[in-house]
């Protein structure tokens, strides 16, 4: 069955740093495109970085280029996120989604950033 577990979330200040994984189940990351999105409080889902199957190509929101890095460790089956430079903004659950149409979706974790 296939299943997206995100991971390493939690309470950081403006300014600081967390990593967020995705790992995966049920099929091989490296052979599916995968994504982060994030949804805040009253606010619609916005997409914030993708990495291809296979050639490592990525995309990242404009709002997050320069702070935020996706890569993938194909022996673990896992997705990160780096995220530096964090903002108040930056507030949201972060979900992973990967497969045609993004067909599959991990439950989400949270990440707040406040003083």
């Amino acid at each position: 069955q296939v299943q997206l577990v995100e991971s390493g979330g939690g309470l950081v200040q403006p300014g600081g740093s967390l990593r967020l994984s995705c790992a995966a189940s049920g099929f091989s990351s490296d052979r599916v495109a995968t994504a982060w999105f994030r949804q805040a409080p009253g606010k619609a889902r916005e997409g914030v970085s993708c990495i291809s199957r296979r050639d490592d190509t990525t995309l990242y929101a404009d709002s997050v280029k320069g702070r935020f890095t996706i890569s993938r460790d194909n022996a673990k089956n896992t997705v990160y996120l780096q995220m530096n430079s964090l903002k108040p903004d930056d507030t949201a659950v972060y979900y992973c989604a990967a497969g045609s149409n993004w067909a599959y979706w991990g439950q989400g974790t949270q990440v707040t950033v406040s003083s």
